[in-house]
């Protein structure tokens, strides 16, 4: 975990548009790789410095803290 450099979590985005969360974060921390992902999707459940998921509903609003993991 000592790898992960920058900005790690966005709480300032819930409630906003997936897309345009992602676009923040990729500004933010470019060293991450942003991935947008339905509520209710199987994901893997390791730990990567290097990837944030933004967690979004049917309407594609965020809908928990995008994070560093």
């Amino acid at each position: 975990m000592t790898d992960c450099t920058g900005k790690s979590s966005w709480p300032e985005l819930v409630g906003i548009n997936g897309q345009v969360a992602a676009h923040i974060i990729a500004k933010e921390n470019p060293k991450v790789s942003v991935q947008i992902v339905k509520e209710g999707m199987m994901v893997t459940m390791d730990f990567r410095c290097d990837r944030v998921r933004v967690w979004v509903d049917k309407y594609g609003i965020v809908k928990m803290m995008p994070q560093i993991g």
